[in-house]
């Protein structure tokens, strides 16, 4: 007998139980038969093993029910969803690996209202934060166009991972694929839009990606100190996004950049944040410097952008922990 005809019999058989009851309390009482008296439960004996019976008058005790938790009104959260360009997916999964701490983005914060990779939604819906994952084929009319339109129904674009920031590995398209040959020129999103914060990465943190949804919400629904704090955060964040590649090397996103804008300016002071960030090890500390390996490089902009010399803004550094306080207590339980 297989697994289903088992539970189909013991279905069964709780009903041939159920049926048998019903019947013996409906039977007649026999002629001269005395009927059954009812036992009340003040004289029901107490069988072993079995609590006793309670009687009817007296009220039973019942357990504290736990107060149910507060679910935030989808008015009171901003609206968030995730756009897929020419990408791996990965930002998305580096969302995922938040684990409890996005199901308290999702009931405090954000209203997720778009998100192909989860759903079948083919219309961009308003919203006030897109996260935008992966460059953009510009041999593909239909992307160009999705970024537009993501651009002009968003009140904040965020690029999110290196693909969208700076074009990362997808920079190294040729053409001449077998599944996509025309595919051939693929280009960060900044360079067909403007883009308000980046998340440099590849993958960016999860911690990175949860904070920067917290700040947003600070800085659309919070009070005046909620919005200070949180645009202190994304200052820097947002400083990068609208950096000009020509004096410093910023956006370029490759290890050349730490050449032109930090270590040609004698700005290096042999900290190793490069090194340590480089997802690809193609960066090595030798005599306190950083050599860069050209071969190994995906221009995921990782070691720039974690670079203290570069464009980080030390006016936040000031601000960090109470910027942090807001944010633990808003992801608190």
């Amino acid at each position: 007998m297989g697994l289903f005809e088992r539970i189909l019999a013991i279905f069964k058989k709780k009903d041939v139980t159920v049926e048998t009851s019903r019947t013996d309390a409906s039977k007649p009482t026999a002629p001269g038969a005395s009927p059954t008296e009812a036992v009340s439960a003040e004289r029901a004996p107490v069988v072993e093993g079995q609590r006793p019976a309670i009687p009817p008058d007296e009220k039973v005790p019942t357990t504290a029910q736990s107060d149910r938790k507060e679910v935030k009104p989808v008015s009171d959260k901003i609206t968030a969803g995730h756009v897929h360009m020419s990408g791996c997916t990965g930002c998305e999964v580096a969302i995922a690996d938040n684990y409890e701490g996005l199901l308290t983005l999702l009931d405090r914060y954000v209203d997720w209202v778009y998100d192909l990779t989860l759903a079948d939604v083919r219309h961009i819906p308003e919203m006030d934060v897109a996260l935008v994952e992966g460059s953009v084929c510009i041999n593909d009319h239909l992307s160009v166009e999705e970024i537009r339109e993501t651009r002009e129904k968003s009140k904040i674009v965020v690029a999110l991972g290196a693909c969208a920031c700076s074009g990362n590995i997808t920079r190294f398209a040729r053409g001449g694929q077998q599944n996509q040959p025309q595919h051939e020129s693929y280009v960060a999103i900044g360079d067909l839009i403007d883009v308000d914060v980046y998340i440099p990465g590849c993958a960016p943190t999860p911690q990175l990606i949860r904070n920067v949804c917290v700040a947003a919400y600070l800085l659309l629904k919070g009070n005046d100190d909620q919005k200070a704090l949180a645009g202190a955060y994304l200052k820097p964040l947002m400083a990068v996004a609208k950096c000009d590649p020509a004096p410093t090397g910023c956006g370029h996103a490759c290890g050349c950049d730490l050449i032109v804008g930090v270590i040609n300016q004698g700005l290096c002071m042999a900290c190793g944040a490069c090194a340590a960030s480089c997802p690809v090890r193609a960066i090595t500390m030798q005599y306190g410097k950083p050599n860069i390996d050209r071969e190994l490089c995906i221009k995921c902009g990782a070691c720039f952008n974690q670079c203290p010399r570069s464009w980080y803004s030390f006016d936040v550094v000031n601000q960090y922990e109470s910027i942090m306080e807001t944010i633990d207590a808003a992801m608190a339980p």
